[in-house]
């Protein structure tokens, strides 16, 4: 059973999609709505947060309501490149070498604790990523139409991680923070473990498909119609070149990161019914947009600046226009 009509338009499919995950998750409101951006967009999503909030379950139930070929792979210190894109393997049958499909060859794929694995099996994921392919051995494999990359990490300060190389985190449209949830949100989440709900167990929900490859392709398609003024697209222009000016900012965003908040802030817009692109749009997605391209400056960083804080000092000085 579908939810879903193609004819309701984008913030109808938002509005199922939202109703369903609440019958699983309690609160997370904005992790939600900014991981469903992401994926309505066409980019792919960083979930940063500490073991236990959700982060996973998240995606398993994102994977059940859009019908679409999900795989999961779980980042070790000894996985290797070939576990994630596959290799080539030897049939004695007829002497010669046939390609092995990895889990990378799915239309949503989970990689999780993705920072628990070295740079180098991070990196096979950076071609599939941008371009939409996987090379192995000289030979380039084509991606579903449908390809998101939905990442989970723990914080880089705990133990067992590796910082994300800079070129992996630009392949995310967003990194987006799982927070401890308020206090009336985790007693519900305890009412329901209480009466032996166990949230692992998807099937007990009664979880309604609200889509599949269609409706994700056709979302992105109404995303690119929206329309934004060119003050608008002045606004994101200012607050990207921002980043580059900031005397607490080693490197800034680069033109690519604006571009994504371009995107984001036109599916933000569309989520919520509305042709057209407001500053409000930009402002509630410029954080998880760019908050993984900044790197600051070690005195910075050593004073307890974050990325946020500096976003925040960008967005309270940057004029907004009416």
């Amino acid at each position: 059973m579908n939810a879903y009509s193609p004819d309701a338009g984008l913030a109808n499919l938002y509005a199922a999609a939202r109703r369903e995950i609440a019958k699983v998750i309690v609160g997370q409101d904005a992790l939600i709505e900014q991981v469903l951006v992401s994926l309505f967009a066409g980019g792919h999503v960083l979930i940063e947060g500490v073991p236990g909030t959700a982060k996973t379950l998240l995606v398993r139930v994102i994977a059940r309501l859009f019908a679409c070929e999900f795989k999961r792979v779980q980042f070790t210190p000894d996985l290797m490149p070939s576990d994630v894109t596959g290799t080539n393997v030897f049939d004695p049958r007829d002497q010669s070498f046939h390609f092995r499909h990895g889990p990378i060859f799915s239309q949503l794929l989970l990689g999780d604790e993705i920072n628990r694995a070295p740079p180098k099996t991070q990196a096979a994921l950076l071609e599939a990523m941008q371009e939409r392919q996987v090379t192995v051995d000289g030979t380039s494999y084509r991606l579903p139409a449908v390809f998101t990359v939905f990442a989970t990490q723990n914080p880089v300060e705990q133990e067992g991680t590796y910082r994300l190389p800079e070129a992996q985190l630009d392949r995310f449209m967003m990194k987006v923070l799982a927070e401890y949830p308020a206090e009336a949100e985790e007693t519900e989440i305890l009412r329901v473990h209480q009466r032996g709900i166990r949230v692992e167990d998807l099937d007990r929900f009664g979880l309604v498909a609200v889509g599949g490859e269609k409706e994700l392709l056709a979302a992105q398609e109404e995303i690119r119609e929206r329309t934004i003024r060119d003050e608008v697209l002045g606004y994101i222009s200012r607050l990207v070149r921002s980043t580059r000016e900031n005397a607490k900012v080693e490197v800034g965003a680069s033109p690519r990161a604006g571009l994504m908040v371009l995107t984001a802030a036109k599916a933000r817009a569309a989520l919520r019914g509305r042709a057209h692109v407001l500053p409000d749009d930009v402002k509630g997605i410029v954080k998880p947009v760019l908050r993984h391209r900044l790197i600051l400056k070690p005195g910075a960083e050593v004073d307890g600046f974050t990325p946020d804080d500096v976003l925040d000092e960008i967005l309270a000085r940057t004029e907004i226009p009416r």
